[in-house]
């Protein structure tokens, strides 16, 4: 059983895969706003990108809520992304 079942979050999902998600859905909603509601084929590296760049920053600003080092599974201190 996930940790997100134990804290009771109904998808099932971490915080941080909450948290992954809801960026990706920010920014495909901005580039399809960008592009008229519609991705061409040809766009898909730059969409990609910029899904990349939000992810990237989501990571470095994400924190996990404070718990003791055995329940977390990472360390604190450490950054996620290198």
């Amino acid at each position: 059983m996930s940790d997100a079942y134990v804290v009771g979050d109904p998808d099932g999902l971490s915080p941080l895969l909450v948290a992954l998600r809801d960026t990706i859905a920010r920014e495909l909603h901005a580039q399809l706003a960008l592009r008229g509601e519609q991705i061409e084929l040809a766009d898909l590296p730059e969409v990609s990108y910029q899904v990349t760049v939000q992810v990237e920053r989501t990571l470095r600003a994400w924190r996990p809520a404070r718990r003791a080092p055995t329940e977390s599974g990472f360390d604190e201190d450490r950054d996620l992304v290198g």
